[in-house]
């Protein structure tokens, strides 16, 4: 069973955050917020800062003002790889696996936190038991799989890292359909686990019909926040802000 925020609160909570990549500010106050549980998409134009928003609660994106917090406490001064370890996790665009090392050898890597560490063995005995496909290429070359087998694999690398808040960054770019619905289902069955996602997604229908609320973000502000249900069913919005 997972715990729940010290504070009682939102396991995730963006208040004001903004981020820059030298002199390009990216991120205009963004505040939004993912509970416990929860599958919370963030949807919008390509350049809305989707990307940044996630990188900025890794930790890999240095927040430029406004707060960050999960689970009741503040990550201002925490490392990402301490991130990690508290149990927020991200499935990176383009999957950032080890090629040239095995299936097996990538899924090991997703536990080098100590806690994750201990829990090893039945950790990825849950993964495979989840995404049976990697089982049966352990001993394969990460680069030798398909698109959609390296997609599960970072999937199932994170993981291992056992996250109470799994944050994925487009994780069906590029995917055949059939792919695309795997994945879907893939991450409905994390969520079923109790795992909480933030899911960056470009298939907007996809996202939302899995999604209990939707951000929608342009030019690096939150625009609409509403369940993924209503942004779906609002024709006008679906036009103004989602392409469809």
């Amino acid at each position: 069973m997972t715990a729940h925020p010290a504070d009682g609160g939102p396991l995730l909570a963006l208040d004001s955050v903004s981020a820059r990549y030298g002199d390009l500010q990216v991120l205009h106050g963004v505040s939004l917020e993912v509970r416990e549980g929860e599958v919370v998409t963030l949807v919008g134009a390509n350049g809305a800062g989707k990307t940044t928003t996630i990188c900025a609660v890794s930790g890999l994106v240095a927040s430029g003002g406004g707060s960050i917090r999960f689970a009741g406490e503040s990550l201002a001064a925490v490392a990402p790889h301490r991130r990690v370890e508290l149990g927020l996790v991200q499935v990176p665009e383009g999957r950032r696996l080890f090629p040239f090392m095995t299936v097996r050898e990538n899924l090991d890597l997703g536990c080098y936190a100590t806690g994750a560490r201990r829990e090893k063995k039945a950790a990825l005995a849950e993964v495979l038991a989840l995404l049976p496909l990697l089982e049966q290429r352990l001993g394969q070359l990460a680069g030798t799989l398909s698109g959609g087998e390296q997609q599960m694999l970072a999937i199932g690398r994170a993981l291992m890292a056992r996250p109470r808040l799994l944050m994925l960054d487009e994780p069906t770019l590029g995917l055949a359909p059939r792919m695309v619905a795997q994945v879907f289902e893939t991450v409905a069955a994390i969520n079923r686990r109790g795992i909480t996602i933030l899911l960056v997604e470009q298939n907007v229908r996809h996202a939302l019909s899995l999604a209990h609320r939707g951000y929608v973000l342009e030019n690096g502000r939150v625009v609409l926040e509403e369940s993924g249900s209503d942004l779906l069913g609002d024709e006008r919005l679906k036009r103004a802000y989602l392409g469809l």
